[in-house]
């Protein structure tokens, strides 16, 4: 009896070892399904973020796509709008070509001849004669450029220092400044601005450069490099060279060289320079105003015909007004 109870005791601990290990397998298993939903719906919603972030960046890929789409079409439309332009302009200037191929060149060798033939003999200033003595007579010829009056005691150079003077005519734009100061022996004062108004020298922006040798040379090497911005007319520059040199007690004359006129409007640049050039009792201007026209290539960019032949028209008006003389080169 006592064993049959020791094996029985002993089956039934062994039960309740194998019943207590399904139990605790049991157990895991529902905390285990229990726990999956609420991992499920963690990873649901992050993915859901993630879907909701590529949507936006979508959109906005979008929307950017749609602006460049309607920029090209924008730009487009303005080429051909541009191109339209180009072939009015092309056609409006093939008519003025064939209008006034004949009447330019008889201006030409008429402005040629006009500005040869106006020479003033007029009397030495004090102070010339002071540097150059009682005596002292003009050769034939000598003292001028083209015919321009060279009385003045003061200098301007006024230069168009556009792409089309410096391409085709510096080198004559050289020569021709050296001239204008070989015929003044000696001056008071000289000053070489741009058509924009620009010092070649801003140490001596608003300021006479005294007169000598060196630096008549330091002007003459100056102006191969010198290439400051220009908008090819010489309004801003005649103006504020008036405006700021002019002295009732000085003679001085402006030397304009260019070759084209690109302003909106003749008269008004002629009126402005009335106004501030005016006359005094005896009737001459207070400055002294001569132009150079330097020649371009019939084939620049297609606008000799126009900006050459304005450039022309307004410093013949300018000088004449102001006492001076329009001279056209030839090449």
């Amino acid at each position: 009896m006592r064993r049959r109870r020791e094996t029985e005791g002993s089956n039934l601990a062994f039960l309740d070892v194998v019943c207590c290990g399904f139990g605790a397998i049991v157990l895991l298993l529902v905390l285990t399904k229990s726990a999956e939903p609420v991992l499920l719906q963690e990873t649901l919603n992050a993915l859901r973020g993630r879907i909701a972030g590529m949507e936006i960046s979508l959109e906005s890929v979008r929307e950017k796509n749609e602006n460049s789409r309607e920029q090209i079409e924008s730009r487009e439309e303005t080429v051909d709008a541009l191109r339209q332009r180009v072939l009015e302009l092309q056609a409006e200037l093939s008519d003025i070509r064939g209008r006034h191929e004949t009447s330019t060149s008889n201006a030409e060798v008429k402005n040629t001849i006009q500005g040869k033939l106006v020479a003033a003999r007029q009397e030495l200033s004090e102070e010339m004669e002071r540097l150059l003595g009682k005596s002292y007579r003009r050769a034939p010829g000598d003292g001028t450029v083209g015919g321009i009056p060279v009385d003045s005691e003061y200098v301007i150079f006024v230069v168009d220092t556009s792409g089309s003077m410096q391409s085709y005519n510096w080198a004559s734009v050289r020569r021709k400044v050296d001239e204008a100061l070989d015929i003044y022996p000696r001056l008071k004062g000289i000053q070489v601005m741009s058509d924009m108004g620009e010092y070649m020298f801003s140490r001596y922006a608003g300021r006479w450069i005294p007169d000598s040798d060196a630096r008549r040379k330091a002007i003459l090497k100056r102006l191969p490099s010198w290439k400051p911005f220009s908008n090819s007319s010489p309004a801003e520059g005649i103006t504020k060279a008036i405006r700021t040199f002019w002295s009732p007690d000085h003679k001085i004359s402006i030397y304009v060289l260019g070759d084209e006129f690109t302003g909106p409007s003749i008269d008004n640049v002629v009126r402005q320079i009335d106004g501030l050039n005016r006359s005094d009792e005896s009737g001459k201007r207070r400055v002294r105003i001569h132009a150079l026209g330097f020649p371009l290539p019939t084939d620049f960019a297609g606008r000799l015909p126009l900006t050459g032949r304005r450039y022309a028209t307004l410093m013949r008006v300018i000088t004449e007004r102001n006492g001076g003389s329009f001279v056209g080169l030839t090449r």
